[in-house]
């Protein structure tokens, strides 16, 4: 393995980042760090989804607010969650909220989009039925918006929660003392590049697992919705 002009290994090699995940393992540190990154993007995700999902579904059959609010939500949303650190930190201080902050933020564009264009594109003729029957507006969301936004929301909600799990390592170097991203920085700053390395193996399997129970969901609740329709 090649080395640095200072001295450092440029990678480590497989024997050394398996034993430092033992390491990790063995003291427990890893396990804690697991699960403050996976609080974290949960609680960022579901205020996401708690927010999104509504407001996307308002706006979408909406067109007279949408192009009142559209301006605004095109406007923020380029904006990289992380530019927001220095506010978050100086809104809600060192610990948890901040990180939950960006998550929150990084989820809830894609999400809300997502809703109102899958909204938006629901056939108007599902509509004139649901007039002719007089269906009460909650009967009118429960029975033809909600049913017909469902697969789109399903691959919108496993998109997200990729992205919530990327933009959570990028928040803990930021001020945190605890997850994944912050055992990151431990490791650069103690030249421990097996334990970085470690560390992204583990976020990679995290991620990949997080993404397959989401499929899995997603595939489930796609064929009860189906069976439901019929």
């Amino acid at each position: 393995m090649g080395v640095s002009p200072n001295g450092v290994e440029l990678f480590p090699n497989i024997a050394q980042v398996v034993h430092a995940l033992y390491g990790l393992i063995m003291n427990g540190s890893l396990l804690k760090h697991c699960v403050a990154s996976l609080f974290r993007v949960t609680a960022g995700f579901y205020l996401a989804i708690l927010i999104a999902l509504p407001l996307g579904i308002f706006l979408g059959s909406s067109p007279v607010f949408y192009r009142v609010c559209n301006p605004l939500i095109q406007f923020l949303r380029p904006i990289s969650p992380l530019a927001w650190a220095p506010f978050a930190i100086l809104w809600f201080g060192i610990g948890d909220l901040p990180a939950i902050f960006i998550i929150f933020l990084a989820s809830f564009f894609p999400l809300l989009i997502a809703v109102i264009d899958a909204t938006a594109s629901i056939p108007a003729r599902y509509f004139q039925v649901g007039a002719n029957l007089q269906l009460s507006r909650w009967s009118c969301l429960t029975n033809i918006i909600l049913p017909a936004i469902v697969p789109n929301v399903l691959l919108a909600l496993r998109v997200t929660l990729g992205i919530a799990w990327v933009v959570v390592v990028a928040a803990e170097m930021i001020g945190m003392k605890s997850g994944l991203g912050y055992l990151i920085i431990e490791g650069r700053d103690a030249l421990r590049l097996d334990r970085v390395a470690a560390a992204m193996v583990v976020i990679g399997v995290i991620g990949l697992l997080l993404d397959r129970i989401m499929q899995k969901l997603g595939q489930m609740e796609l064929a009860r919705w189906r069976v439901e329709q019929k």
